[in-house]
């Protein structure tokens, strides 16, 4: 093979609502997805996959991070320029887990395509495409910016969003489930409407959250991961998973909640402490008891996101 360029970008997983904040919060963590690859001129695709969930990855022109290339590409008008590709992916982040797989997809394909064309979009922009892409921001949002992030749509249907780094030391405790959940099945159990006292309940919440991060007030995040949108909605298409989060809690987490649309559970573990790995044994156990399978991950916040690691020529 001739030689040619190749673009090396990693791209973290991410952990959407936060409890409360329904399609606006989101977190990144230190679990990543790597993707390699070269652009092509003709329509030949050879992509390689390894890691999680590569046995079900589409390894042809309708693979996710392709599509999400392309579509960059044709907001740059030179879709034609680039027809295909080589493509190595290593996936780490568990697949329809609730920690954001297709996301860290999306936003692979569109900065490592960002990155091959001389970088003519801002990450904003990045922002704007994977959003019009995966449909809402939560779980792309951080997995662009990193850290913590805050995100609305205004009127005109452009994305805003705030991402921060948090003034405590939070060490992230995620149960993983044997079982997948598809996003769809869990958005199909929300209801269509909310009462008054739910949405302040929530919003109450949200607001606390970022203030005692941004702060480094502890003392203020004991309740604020509580949630009546969508978690109790949920909790019936997830064996053991008030008993899960109520463990957590006992073990020693500052707060518990779905990540994303789940069936994975994040715990937020005060570094301090020093009690991350009983929190995880506390949420296995209590997944045992609901004859769930299950295994934990100790992360922290990923404070870079999506990023190059290497470009380098391709014998």
């Amino acid at each position: 093979m001739a030689e040619e360029k190749t673009i090396h970008v990693r791209v973290p997983g991410t952990s959407a609502n936060c409890g409360p904040g329904f399609d606006t919060l989101g977190l990144a963590c230190t679990i990543y997805n790597d993707l390699e690859i070269a652009l092509r001129p003709d329509p030949v695709f050879e992509i390689e996959i390894t890691g999680e969930g590569a046995s079900g990855i589409p390894r042809n022109a309708t693979n996710v991070v392709w599509t999400s290339a392309q579509y960059l590409l044709k907001q740059a008008g030179r879709e034609k320029e680039f027809r295909g590709a080589w493509m190595r992916m290593h996936n780490r982040v568990p697949v329809s887990r609730g920690l954001g797989s297709s996301a860290a997809a999306i936003v692979a394909g569109l900065k490592a395509a960002n990155v091959w064309i001389g970088n003519p979009f801002s990450r904003r922009d990045l922002l704007q495409f994977a959003t019009a892409i995966e449909g809402h921001p939560d779980n792309v949002a951080p997995a662009i910016f990193g850290g913590f992030t805050v995100n609305i749509q205004a009127d005109g249907g452009e994305t805003e969003c705030f991402s921060f780094l948090p003034k405590l030391r939070l060490k992230l405790v995620v149960a993983v489930p044997d079982f997948p959940l598809a996003t769809k099945k869990a958005r199909e159990v929300l209801p269509d409407l909310i009462s008054r006292r739910d949405a302040v309940f929530n919003a109450g919440r949200v607001g606390m959250m970022i203030a005692a991060l941004v702060e480094g007030r502890d003392r203020y995040l004991t309740h604020v991961f509580e949630d009546r949108l969508h978690q109790p909605y949920r909790e019936s298409l997830i064996p053991g998973m008030p008993q899960v989060l109520e463990a957590a809690r006992e073990a020693g987490a500052i707060g518990a909640s779905l990540s994303g649309a789940g069936p994975c559970l994040i715990a937020f573990v005060l570094q301090e402490r020093h009690r991350a790995r009983e929190v995880g044994e506390a949420m296995l156990q209590a997944f045992r008891g609901a004859g769930v399978t299950s295994r934990y991950l100790l992360l922290d916040l990923d404070t870079k996101g999506a990023h190059v690691v290497k470009s380098e020529e391709k014998a």
